[in-house]
């Protein structure tokens, strides 16, 4: 296969889940407290935000280019952990909305602690992101025959 269109389905399927985790960002912002505070959220945050929905794309790139490399399937184990961490994180930014509908539940005290805590949560989002990303970086290279000095 030539080697650019390897590299277009990794491309693609990272862009495709950098929108869907930007635009599952935005609904749950929205419906927890509407379209102005959705915007206003993104533009206090947008520089953690920004860098976790890129960092999830690379991964899942990463992770279908090591799929295609392999022609089998890979574990997605990294992919899930660092995705859900990337999502968490940037959910955690308004959580303390959900203190108003969620009081039924009981959820007030860990929405709480998101809320109280969410800069941490963005931070440990961008650390899971970068560790995905050079795990991945690594498998490619072992599995290109590429020596690691350790």
């Amino acid at each position: 296969m030539n080697r650019s269109l390897s590299i277009i389905k990794p491309v693609f399927y990272g862009l495709a889940a950098s929108l869907m985790l930007f635009v599952l960002y935005l609904l749950i912002l929205t419906s927890i407290s509407g379209w102005e505070f959705a915007k206003i959220q993104f533009s206090l945050f947008w520089y953690f935000i920004v860098p976790l929905i890129t960092g999830f794309g690379l991964q899942v790139g990463l992770y279908t280019y090591i799929k295609s490399i392999l022609h089998k399937n890979a574990s997605g184990k990294v992919l899930a952990t660092t995705g859900s961490t990337s999502t968490a994180a940037m959910v955690s930014c308004c959580a303390h909305y959900l203190v108003y509908l969620l009081p039924l539940l009981g959820a007030t005290g860990l929405v709480t602690f998101v809320s109280a805590y969410q800069v941490q949560f963005f931070w440990v989002g961008l650390l899971f992101n970068m560790a995905g990303i050079l795990y991945m970086l690594k498998t490619i290279l072992v599995i290109k025959g590429v020596k690691l000095a350790v």
